[in-house]
């Protein structure tokens, strides 16, 4: 049996100017940081890139996936902007500080009780006959999810799990085993010097 990796990637840094507009495409920073991502990227086997469909997670995409041109790559929405929030009997799951927060997410990034958050990992986290690995390319609040599923940590833990723009994490699932987390927030091909500096 095989095993499935999956790159979980944070989309490059947003156009200040944009504020947090979901059509807001990249910063300059923003496209170097998808460039040296890409770079860093090329010689990983992907099987397929899935992106959020918001504009600065597709540009991200499109920019990396001039490094990986065989690599199918779509629109997810398994990839999308979301924030998990506890529905109203689940409330004490969460510690009482962040409520209020939680509270004034916007109703089209909530994902009560982390519905579409937990299919999404039972989608990516399956393995077959062979080794298969994908990326995805999305936002900070559907990593911190996976993250904390990797770890078998309290549903609230997401919170404050940060990642760097175009860092990357890795999970990995094996049959018969619970997720493993390979990586978290590697930022090692952003930094002047890094592997991307050293392959360019």
């Amino acid at each position: 049996m095989g095993q499935t990796r999956l790159y979980l990637v944070r989309h490059g840094e947003q156009d200040p100017t944009a504020g947090h507009a979901p059509d807001g495409g990249l910063s300059p920073l923003g496209r170097e940081q998808a460039d040296r991502l890409g770079r860093r990227l090329r010689a990983v086997p992907f099987s397929a890139v899935h992106c959020s469909p918001l504009a600065r997670a597709a540009q991200t995409a499109d920019i990396v996936g001039g490094h990986l041109p065989r690599v199918p790559r779509h629109h997810c929405e398994f990839a999308a902007d979301r924030t998990p929030v506890p529905s109203p009997r689940h409330r004490d799951l969460y510690p009482d500080r962040w409520l209020p927060w939680l509270d004034s997410v916007p109703d089209e990034e909530r994902d009560e009780d982390a519905v579409t958050l937990r299919t999404a990992v039972e989608h990516f986290g399956v393995t077959g006959e062979e080794d298969r690995c994908e990326l995805l390319i999305t936002h900070n609040f559907v990593i911190g999810w996976f993250v904390r599923h990797a770890l078998d940590a309290p549903a609230w833990r997401w919170i404050g799990l940060n990642q760097a723009n175009c860092a990357i994490t890795i999970v990995q699932w094996e049959p018969d085993r619970p997720a493993t987390l390979v990586s978290f927030n590697d930022t090692g091909h952003l930094q002047p010097g890094g592997p991307a500096a050293i392959r360019r």
